[in-house]
């Protein structure tokens, strides 16, 4: 649907908003910049005066998750509040709370192929979120014997790609991938599993 209205100085904005709803209906490579224009209202060339091409609008757009998904994360996080172990659990729920609040920006961040080091911002953007979860690994980590503690971006790179892997799954409806748990039941197992192995939940928990 066409939008209408945008004022001067928004452009840049309505074009990241029209490619996000293109990314979430078409996904990363179904739509051209003239239907990004299309959808923002304006001439394919207004385009040209922010960005360069399709990729760099979908950059943009993946800068943009990685800020609000920062927030997500910081706020699950709570600066280890209440404890260690929950506020890590938490951060790993907050992965999936995101995935499916911002389908537009999770594709742009981790479906498109666009690299988080194509545009400094964006390099910088992500490595803020993973900067998050890494220091909520330290946090919870510090329970076990420095002599048998992994480091804290293993940790960390570990629960990242299990909640990764429970969106791309069983989260964003891909074909022919069911289960009969829910996405959250799913990863909240899998850390407690993960955990426990580490020594960090009590077996019978």
């Amino acid at each position: 649907m066409r939008k209408q209205g945008y004022h001067h100085g928004n452009l840049r904005q309505a074009l990241v908003e029209a490619c996000l709803s293109l990314i979430t209906e078409k996904g990363p490579t179904g739509f051209t910049l003239s239907e990004a224009a299309r959808e923002a209202g304006v001439t394919p060339a207004a385009v040209y005066r922010h960005f360069e091409g399709r990729e760099d609008l979908i950059a943009e757009a993946a800068r943009q998750g990685y800020e609000i998904f920062t927030a997500l994360m910081e706020f699950a996080y709570d600066n280890g509040k209440p404890t260690a172990l929950a506020a890590f659990e938490a951060t790993g729920r907050a992965y999936l709370a995101f995935a499916k609040k911002y389908p537009g920006h999770y594709i742009a961040m981790f479906e498109s192929g666009i690299s988080v080091n194509r545009t400094p911002e964006l390099a910088a953007t992500s490595a803020k979120a993973r900067a998050v979860l890494e220091e909520s690994a330290r946090g919870l980590s510090q329970r076990i014997p420095e002599d048998r503690r992994p480091p804290a971006t293993m940790v960390s790179a570990h629960i990242w790609a299990m909640s990764h892997g429970v969106v791309e799954l069983f989260a964003r409806n891909s074909p022919g991938q069911q289960s009969p748990f829910d996405p959250e039941a799913l990863l909240e197992s899998a850390m407690g599993i993960y955990l426990r192995g580490l020594g960090l939940i009590p077996p019978e928990r």
